[in-house]
């Protein structure tokens, strides 16, 4: 007769995830904090049209805004490293330490900008303190989209991965909704000079609390099921989260980067760029621009998790491929007539089509990469090609198009956007169908099959 095997308790929790209501509660534990995070790294780009004049020198509003976008571009230099850290520390010691340490980092970044007095105050010393608290930030944000993917990718139910883990983009545009509407209410309350002068400092303090809220909030997180395995079966931890181990899988690294190289360009185009272009070029009102952007956002949260449950039912390479070709030939049209219009209505559907057109790529994308991997690797791999592919190409978007504006070819931008796209669509075309060849999957079969040895404790 065979015997139970006694697993030994794992020190990261002693709370076994139990039935779906577990998975729920998991799913919006970890996605709170996602939002959190996002809130604070999109209230940059949200308040820079305020803040720009407090931290650099005079000059007219496109080469203020060019300063504060390159302080915002060279943030995602630093995710990169946030992925590399956090991302190899979340395969090792698990998945809620990481997302706690993550949005800790987050919180002393908001809080420096908060506090920084303006250029006219202390000088060169004032871009040097926001640059120092955008690295912070840049470095927390990319070891969150990592271990969140990683995180909702596995405690999410089997057939229902696409679904759960659509909530991490629900959480990060919710991030960005949460920021404008901020702006939106200070708007309402505070004169323009009020928001130029101090106004801008209350979102960043406003984020700082809301991330030391969340840092307590995940330390009651399940750890998920996968990581908890790994870590018993495992002879060493020297091979999780190890980039030795991450560099035998180049071919999935590719795809990563493949895959999110358009995705990315496209999403800061039709999102955090796109209010800047209502402003800058259409010549859209602040106030107007702002009610737009958070319309129809606000729709496009709604669109994400009904995307991800699409994906469980007919895969996950049909979206992305609905995406890479709609992207490929609507961006510049799109772009285009956007530019030309001053009707608000005309630029939200404008912006509203550009959206559902990119549902296809934000949806999913979390997913697909999680599904490449083995979990001893899995943040890893998820996180550190994402992060270097989004600090080339998605951190540089807003300053290629303010740079490509103030030199006199701002259409130009439009079908480079396009052509990154194009790229991605390639990709797209070419690999596998993750959903039916998912390693999340294939493990979680495994362990039903073969349950972990047990683990005898040293006397």
């Amino acid at each position: 007769m065979r015997h139970p095997v006694q697993r030994e308790e794992n020190p990261v929790t002693t709370t076994r995830p139990a039935g779906e209501r577990r998975v729920v509660a998991n799913v919006l534990r970890g996605s709170i904090g996602n939002l959190v995070e996002w809130y604070d790294w999109y209230v940059y780009a949200a308040f820079s049209v305020y803040f720009a004049n407090a931290f650099f020198p005079d000059g007219d509003a496109t080469a203020r805004l060019l300063s504060a976008a390159a302080v915002f571009a060279v943030g995602f230099l630093m995710r990169p490293i946030g992925g590399w850290a956090l991302g190899r520390y979340a395969d090792r010691f698990g998945r809620r330490a990481a997302l706690t340490l993550s949005v800790t980092v987050m919180a002393a970044g908001s809080l420096l900008i908060a506090v920084t007095p303006s250029y006219h105050s202390i000088g060169l010393a004032a871009p040097v303190i926001l640059l120092l608290a955008r690295l912070l930030q840049g470095l927390s944000v990319g070891g969150e989209y990592a271990t969140s993917a990683t995180y909702l990718s596995e405690v999410a139910s089997a057939g229902k991965r696409g679904f759960y883990s659509s909530f991490q983009y629900v959480t990060l545009v919710a991030g960005q909704l949460t920021a404008l509407g901020v702006q939106i209410i200070l708007q309402q309350f505070l004169t323009n000079s009020q928001m130029y002068s101090w106004g801008w400092r209350v979102p960043f303090a406003i984020g700082a609390l809301g991330a030391i809220v969340v840092m307590l909030l995940r330390r009651g997180m399940d750890e998920s099921e996968s990581f908890r395995s790994e870590s018993a079966g495992a002879q060493s931890k020297s091979s999780q989260g190890s980039l030795k181990v991450l560099l035998q899988y180049p071919r999935e690294c590719l795809l990563v980067v493949g895959l999110t190289l358009g995705g990315t360009v496209a999403f800061y185009s039709y999102t955090t760029y796109m209010q800047k272009f209502m402003v800058n070029t259409s010549g859209i009102s602040k106030p107007t621009a702002a009610w737009i952007n958070f319309a129809a956002l606000l729709v496009f949260v709604v669109l994400q998790p009904i995307a991800g449950a699409l994906s469980d039912r007919i895969g996950r390479r049909k979206l992305l491929i609905t995406f890479g070709v709609l992207g490929t030939l609507c961006t510049v049209p799109i772009m285009t007539v956007l530019g030309g219009t001053k009707n608000p209505f005309a630029a939200f559907a404008l912006m509203l089509s550009a959206l559902v057109i990119i549902t296809g790529y934000t949806s999913i994308n979390a997913i697909v990469k999680a599904e490449l991997f083995p979990t001893r690797i899995r943040a890893l791999g998820v996180g550190l090609p994402y992060a270097l592919t989004v600090a080339i190409f998605g951190g540089t978007a807003e300053m290629i198009a303010l740079a490509l504006k103030k030199a006199g070819h701002e259409s130009l931008y439009f079908w480079y956007v396009s052509a990154c796209v194009l790229v991605s669509l390639v990709t797209y075309f070419f690999m596998r169908e993750t959903s039916s060849e998912s390693t999340i999957d294939a493990e979680a079969a495994t362990l039903v099959k073969e349950p972990a040895p047990e683990r005898i404790p040293a006397r």
